[in-house]
């Protein structure tokens, strides 16, 4: 992209106008999440299990004594030799959280579906800290809408992000995060989920990139996202990032 080379008065008023554009979408924002607040809420009946380090554990035991959970679908099947990089991404993100939200009344796991073995020995590898647990053998993730059987995708069309996804855009593991609400008579209740690019808010790397001269650099969404320890050394010296 060419930019312009201004004076500092001239740079100042285009920077004002887009002030005004940044408090819109700051309003936007408030706007949303007052909106997301007030979401019905529905009461979660079945007994879900994982398989966590502390021995199977019920959907209650995952809030670890808190009134709200959120859990973030990572893709991993249980086929996988490791974790989707993507998801990788973002959970290097989380660790760092996890004072703030748990003393915030706020539980933060993990869930996927790889075996837990699977999923201590990538966790070990990426070195993160934060709770993450094993749905092998529920029905946790496909009722959550990020799993899909062989013959569900075989249809042409998965049901993701709350609409029909044709089958060649989806996979059997897909990300997203749901949130929960747990009362004083232990009742659960699920209050909201999003997918797809709905949890970009949680990539804090990706806000400050926005902020860069030339901003995510991207020919496609991510597409220059690899897991930490697999980036290859780049020359520092300057010219295009790639």
């Amino acid at each position: 992209m060419e930019h312009a080379v201004v004076s500092r008065e001239e740079w100042l008023a285009a920077r004002q106008a887009l002030l005004v554009q940044e408090k819109e979408m700051t309003r936007l924002r408030d706007q949303v999440n007052r909106a997301r607040l007030a979401l019905p809420w529905v009461k979660v009946e079945k007994d879900y299990r994982f398989h966590t380090p502390s021995g199977e554990q019920s959907l209650a035991d995952l809030f670890d004594g808190r009134s709200q959970l959120i859990t973030y679908h990572f893709m991993f099947g249980p086929d996988w030799e490791a974790g989707c990089p993507g998801c990788s991404f973002l959970a290097d993100h989380l660790d760092g959280t996890l004072p703030h939200l748990n003393h915030h009344d706020v539980t933060l796991v993990c869930v996927s579906r790889a075996p837990l073995d699977k999923i201590e020995a990538y966790k070990r590898r990426m070195g993160w800290r934060f709770p993450w647990v094993s749905s092998f053998g529920s029905d946790f993730n496909f009722d959550f809408g990020v799993s899909f059987t062989p013959s569900q995708l075989a249809e042409g069309s998965v049901f993701y992000n709350f609409r029909d996804t044709p089958s060649d855009k989806a996979h059997d593991e897909l990300p997203g995060q749901s949130a929960f609400f747990r009362d004083g008579q232990n009742q659960i209740f699920h209050t909201y989920s999003s997918y797809a690019r709905g949890g970009e808010e949680m990539l804090a790397t990706m806000m400050i990139l926005d902020q860069a001269p030339l901003g995510r650099n991207e020919k496609g969404t991510m597409d220059f996202i690899r897991r930490h320890d697999e980036y290859e050394d780049q020359p520092k010296a300057g010219g295009c990032c790639h």
